[in-house]
């Protein structure tokens, strides 16, 4: 879930550092939600899964 089990506190993921207003509305998502780059294509190289794309 997006809360942590101490105080409700809420727990951001990779797109917290993102500037895309888009991007920032799923930053708090209990998704580990990857801003598209390097680091996401490595991920999806090294445990052979596909890209899920989601924008406008």
């Amino acid at each position: 879930m997006a809360t942590s089990s101490q105080g409700g506190e809420k727990k951001g993921n990779r797109l917290l550092k993102e500037r895309s207003p888009y991007l920032l509305q799923h930053a708090y998502n209990p998704v580990d939600w990857y801003p598209w780059g390097e680091e996401a294509f490595e991920k999806s190289r090294k445990e052979q899964k596909p890209i899920f794309l989601s924008g406008l």
